[in-house]
Formats: C-alpha cells, structure tokens, sequence
C-alpha cells in the first residue's frame, strides 16, 4: 500500500534501527532520525523536488498517518524547542510499550527523561485527516494540507473534514472551500450548540460553498 519511496524506505530502516536496539524500551527519536546520515543519503535521489529533510519529513507523516509508526511527543519545557517526537512501531508489542510508556510505568523512562518531563499523545495532524477520510497523500496535496494547518485552527479544520465526509464530499478543494467561507463570512460560533436541531438541508445550506451548490442535489 505504500506508494512513496521516502516512506518506503523509512519504514524499512526503522525496522532495521528497531532490531537492533535492545532492552524493553524500543523507541526512535525523530532528532536522531533528522540527524541519521545513512538515512539521509538514501533519500536525496527520491525527488529531486524535495531536499532529505522535506522527503524525511513527509515520509515520517505519511507513515504515521498509516498506523505503521506510532508517534509521542515528549515535552520537557515549555517551548517547541523543548518537544521532542518519539516513534513506536506499530505492533502489538509497541502499542504495550507505547501504553506502558504514557502511565508513565518503565524504568527506562525515567532514566531517559528528565524529572519534569511530560508526555503527551500527538493529536491526529491533517496528514491523518486526509489518508484516513479523503485518499492517498502526493507531494502537492502534502504542501496545500501544510499550507492549511498555518492558516486555519485545528477545530476548523477538523470541522471541515466531518462536514465534507458527512456530505460525501471527499475531496480538499471542498474542504478548503468551506474553510475559505468561514474566514471571510465568518464562522457561525452556535454551530456546535444547533448542529443537532438542524437537519441535513440545513446543515448543506450553511455550510455548502457556493462554488459547489449547483451541483448539490437534494
């Protein structure tokens, strides 16, 4: 199912970084990944569009929206520079350790965390939005959910997504449409109070985009 060669070949070094690890704690720290000049090298002739780093980081996306990662983020301060990303393989003994890891219950972790360290579990990032509920990510679809996630807040856009899947509308020029609409006509704040009162017709007369109501049908 994997049809990025970034990703392709990430999944396959962490699997290879993850076997030779040892103990009970078996984790992947995103900074060692960006910092892995093997990994790195055998990414620059993916896309001459796309430097290590971007292919890297798409790739680290794509594979956690898969499910084939499973992504924690580490906060020991309160800056972004003080977060750290955390990658799991997505078996059942790296869901059990990935469990063990957020009560807080292996030694290791104390020993690899500093005392004031918190954990927390990465919410669901547009890249996850879309594989799970529109299609597969290119390159060109991953730069516009970028561009979305800098100029929309996050519950907007988990908004726009529901309304779009709930019309069966699945695609992102409708999602981006929708979005478009609330930030010049603004966003009708009762929504979440009235959504329950209202019925379908309702809800696809405020929210449909123009653009689309003609080829709406009911």
């Amino acid at each position: 199912m994997i049809d990025d060669l970034a990703e392709l070949k990430l999944t396959l070094h962490c699997f290879w970084l993850l076997n030779e690890q040892e103990g009970q704690l078996k984790y992947l720290r995103g900074a060692d990944l960006r910092s892995d000049e093997v990994l790195l090298r055998s990414l620059t002739l993916d896309n001459e569009l796309r430097t290590p780093a971007q292919a890297l980081a798409d790739a680290l996306e794509r594979a956690t929206a898969r499910g084939t990662l499973l992504k924690l983020e580490i906060q020991s301060g309160d800056t972004e520079e003080s977060v750290e990303d955390w990658y799991f393989i997505n078996t059942v003994k790296g869901r059990q350790t990935l469990a063990l890891v957020r009560q807080g219950k292996l030694e290791e972790l104390r020993r690899v965390l500093p005392d004031e360290a918190r954990l927390k579990v990465e919410r669901p990032n547009v890249f996850a939005l879309y594989e799970q509920n529109i299609g597969l990510l290119t390159p060109l679809i991953a730069d516009q959910l970028r561009d979305l996630e800098k100029s929309y807040p996050p519950d907007w856009i988990d908004e726009a997504f529901t309304i779009a899947v709930a019309g069966n509308k699945r695609a992102l020029r409708y999602i981006q449409a929708i979005l478009k609409r609330w930030e010049t006509e603004g966003k009708n704040e009762r929504t979440h109070e009235t959504r329950g009162r209202d019925s379908e017709a309702d809800l696809r007369r405020k929210y449909i985009p123009d653009e689309y109501s003609d080829i709406i049908i009911g």
